[in-house]
């Protein structure tokens, strides 16, 4: 199956999975301390407090916190709606965003972006499911308040995007990654001059598809010189597809199988037949050679796409999943260990196996959703849109650079030699876009005067231990994968997590927010969360 087109039916369900410690994030009762425009913004179950983002220019995007449908509780200060992608009075697209400040006693003077992939997906899915300050996961009944919100520790920005997106305004017209950037950097600046961030770092962060979207905005971000505007402090992202689709999807799906063959249960003659096709293919010679550590030195040769070729023969990933789905009729390449049931997720259908009950609705296209987020209310938001985001433009005609991804044009490379703060992260679980297949890119990626990792990533990986009393929102403690770190690129994986990785190892994704800020040094690291009270050791 061809990776890009997979990446399209991206967001799987969610399980629920988060925390809830005594910690700062959630007393709603205190009085944050900001820098006062004179304003007070009001909540009926938070007291006034001061806030530096209410202002003549933002009330209109001010979210009432204790009004957001099915929601019964105050999510607190937020604002959503639509700006411009840039200041042309003539120019009527718009890109939806919903920002969160964060609820840190000092407002950290930062601002962290999330974006979905796709490409075409939007990211108020990873709002809902993933890093939010409340969270619907897939098959439960109701949202509840999420411990490991974002928000806890940076102000934080959701932005549906390119345009085409969610409730985004406008005809695309973008066709390829590079005006995508332009496009985003429009609407940034417009950002920063409503909510006057002016000369506060950015971090740019997000999933899958967005493995492209992070590091060419970013780079957009550097090559405007601009940093009252676009002060580039660090990107992050996970399971994300950065390079060659053959290398890193179909050369590594046969050892990703036999690794975890124990949940695939496939027989051993169909395996048998596709271990001749692996090295009919050339794939087991060229993962000998090529899949090293050190790597050899210079680019790695180009294999044939079998989509380009017709050769689908060495369409293994494909077959492997046509089988898998043979023993388990409901399985999730975004998250390997799923059964059956499908549960039934409230952000709509994306996948063919996603399980709609009757009279279901879309969360995000209700009517009172969207009044209570300022949305447009004749739009028609769908988790990943059915239209091309790039215009006229498709993967085979976007430009030359943005066909070999972001870790062989140039891109990804800028980007950690300009910030040295560059996370890449991996969950195991995630057959779309394995551990082994980001790696694979990476190690044929040049940044900081060589080439790739030296040594395969084993350094343990811990998330703090913290109590629970929360039990619709949980996350583990203890090890829970492995890192590395070189010259300005730490990768690392979280072993219990599927494709969506901060909705499944939420603790794990926390403790990688807190690195990418600075406030806390590796993963390593046995210090407590930085937002919890104590220490507890389980």
């Amino acid at each position: 199956m061809k990776l890009l087109n997979l990446l399209i039916l991206s967001l799987n369900a969610l399980p629920a999975l988060a925390l809830k410690w005594p910690a700062k994030p959630l007393r709603h009762d205190v009085v944050v301390e900001r820098r006062s425009t004179g304003q007070q913004f009001k909540t009926p179950e938070i007291r006034d407090r001061a806030s530096r983002f209410l202002t003549d220019k933002t009330e209109k995007f001010a979210v009432n916190g204790s009004g957001i449908p099915e929601v019964d509780f105050d999510i607190g200060e937020s604002y959503a709606g639509l700006l411009p992608i840039s200041d042309d009075p003539e120019e009527s697209r718009k890109l939806f965003f919903w920002f969160f400040p964060s609820t840190a006693e000092t407002t950290p003077e930062e601002v962290t972006i999330w974006l979905n992939g796709g490409p075409g997906c939007s990211s108020l899915s990873g709002l809902l499911t993933e890093n939010g300050p409340f969270t619907w996961e897939a098959g439960t009944l109701s949202p509840v308040q999420n411990p490991y919100s974002w928000t806890n520790l940076t102000n934080m920005l959701w932005v549906e995007q390119p345009v085409g997106v969610g409730y985004s305004q406008g005809v695309p017209n973008i066709t390829n990654e590079v005006e995508l950037a332009a496009e985003f950097r429009g609407f940034y600046k417009s950002f920063v001059d409503t909510f006057d961030t002016k000369n506060w770092k950015t971090y740019v962060t997000g999933e899958s598809y967005a493995g492209y979207y992070v590091p060419y905005i970013a780079d957009g971000f550097i090559s405007a010189n601009d940093t009252e505007y676009f002060n580039l402090a660090g990107i992050s992202i996970n399971d994300p597809i950065i390079g060659d689709d053959t290398v890193q999807q179909q050369v590594v799906i046969l050892p990703f199988v036999e690794f975890w063959q124990n949940l695939m249960y496939l027989n051993q003659t169909f395996l048998t037949d596709v271990r001749e096709l692996q090295a009919a293919c050339n794939y087991s010679a060229y993962l000998d050679k090529y899949f090293t550590f050190p790597p050899p030195q210079g680019p790695f040769p180009v294999l044939p796409d079998p989509y380009d070729t017709d050769d689908y023969a060495c369409d293994l990933f494909d077959i492997f999943y046509a089988a898998i789905l043979e023993v388990n009729p409901c399985f999730n390449i975004y998250h390997i260990t799923e059964t059956c049931p499908h549960p039934y997720s409230q952000l709509g259908i994306v996948n063919t196996g996603d399980y709609s009950p009757p009279g279901s609705t879309i969360y995000f296209n209700r009517t009172d959703v969207k009044k209570a987020l300022h949305a447009p209310l004749d739009s028609n938001w769908l988790q990943c849109t059915d239209i091309n985001v790039f215009g006229n433009g498709n993967s085979s005609s976007r430009a030359s650079d943005a066909s070999v991804g972001p870790a062989n044009s140039g891109v990804l490379q800028r980007v950690i030699e300009f910030t040295n703060n560059t996370i890449i992260g991996s969950g195991d679980l995630d057959m779309l876009l394995s551990t082994n297949g980001t790696l694979f890119a990476i190690q044929n990626m040049t940044w900081n005067g060589a080439q790739g990792l030296s040594n395969y990533p084993v350094t343990p990986l811990y998330a703090p231990y913290h109590p629970e009393y929360n039990g619709g929102a949980l996350a583990g403690a203890g090890i829970q994968g492995v890192w590395t770190h070189e010259r300005g690129l730490t990768f690392y994986t979280a072993r219990l997590a599927g494709h969506e990785l901060p909705g499944y190892t939420p603790g794990v994704a926390y403790r990688m927010l807190e690195i990418l800020l600075g406030k806390v040094d590796d993963f390593s690291s046995i210090q407590s969360f930085t937002t919890q009270k104590g220490n507890f050791t389980g």
